[in-house]
């Protein structure tokens, strides 16, 4: 018993590593999807696409297996909760990673990107949804300083004018801090995350298809897909099977343990973007990630051992 236990912990640790190692790989597929000045708008527009076309099989299978009782009622609380996630989760925080990805490298975005908890801790503060704790808010001033790393000296980024986009970038985090927030307040009890993922992507299609259009940001993908065609849809794709992985490593493993993926996906992120893109950091850039990680540590919950694997 012991045995198959320790085998059980062993898988699980493995599929949170691949899990982030996945996610982590769409920070380099985006700036190759970036490369061809592709707006923002129609990257998001076929990102729903793509999502919905991956969530819908999986949601039906789970309506079939979970009986009628499955189905999550369609009403103004569910819908203003897709809306919400649709543009705290998505609209927002996508258009400005997808403006500054194309003039950052990778392995700087996925440092930014990494701040997502301490932006959530100083919202979640702000909110009285948590408490001070000491440790915590040294993470939070560890993360700041990365980010001054990667701004302030002149040798930290390969185009040192460009350092304003960082503070571009950091407004996805931020918009991220909010959603977390705001799913810890206002979550209804009867959706669960796949079905909420694939609601919002459903709504957000007839929002973001107008928005694109009119703006002039429409992209036609009927044409011979090269390159960055390719990095969107596969990006898209490892994106939704990511973030079903997770969901389903937070119902074995517990949020505690699940919760540590994101040291994977940013370092994964660094490395992928620094082999396939060719990427050169600075000692800044490495001590910037250094500091990230330090933070990500630090503001995690102070319990972090190992949830018992559910039978």
């Amino acid at each position: 018993m012991i045995g198959i236990g320790l085998m059980r912990r062993f898988g699980v640790l493995v599929i949170l590593l691949a899990m982030g190692i996945v996610w982590g790989a769409t920070i380099p597929l985006t700036k190759i999807v970036v490369s061809t000045g592709y707006q923002p708008l129609g990257l998001i527009f076929w990102q729903l696409i793509f999502a919905i076309i991956v969530l819908a099989p999986i949601a039906l299978v789970r309506r079939v297996i979970s009986g009628p009782g499955r189905l999550s009622p369609l009403n103004s609380q569910t819908l203003v909760y897709f809306l919400v996630i649709i543009l705290l989760g998505t609209l927002i925080p996508n258009s400005f990673s997808y403006l500054s990805a194309a003039q950052l490298p990778a392995g700087v975005m996925s440092i930014v990107i990494a701040s997502v908890p301490m932006f959530a801790l100083i919202i979640a503060l702000a909110l009285r949804i948590e408490k001070p704790v000491t440790a915590r808010i040294i993470g939070v001033l560890a993360g700041a300083v990365a980010v001054a790393l990667l701004i302030g000296p002149k040798t930290s980024l390969p185009e040192p004018e460009k350092a304003i986009y960082v503070l571009v970038a950091l407004l996805a985090p931020v918009s991220y801090g909010f959603e977390a927030s705001y799913i810890a307040l206002r979550a209804p009890k009867q959706l669960d995350p796949v079905t909420t993922l694939l609601g919002a992507s459903v709504l957000g299609i007839f929002i973001v298809g107008p928005l694109a259009y009119f703006t002039d940001s429409w992209i036609d993908l009927n044409i011979e897909w090269q390159g960055p065609e390719k990095a969107l849809l596969a990006s898209s794709v490892m994106h939704v099977f990511a973030y079903v992985g997770y969901i389903w490593l937070v119902g074995v493993a517990g949020v505690v343990f699940s919760s540590q993926i994101a040291y994977v996906v940013t370092i994964a992120g660094v490395l992928l973007s620094a082999i396939a893109l060719n990427e050169i950091y600075s000692n800044w850039v490495w001590a910037a990630l250094a500091l990230i990680l330090v933070g990500m540590i630090l503001v995690q919950p102070r319990k972090m051992t190992l949830q018992p694997v559910k039978e």
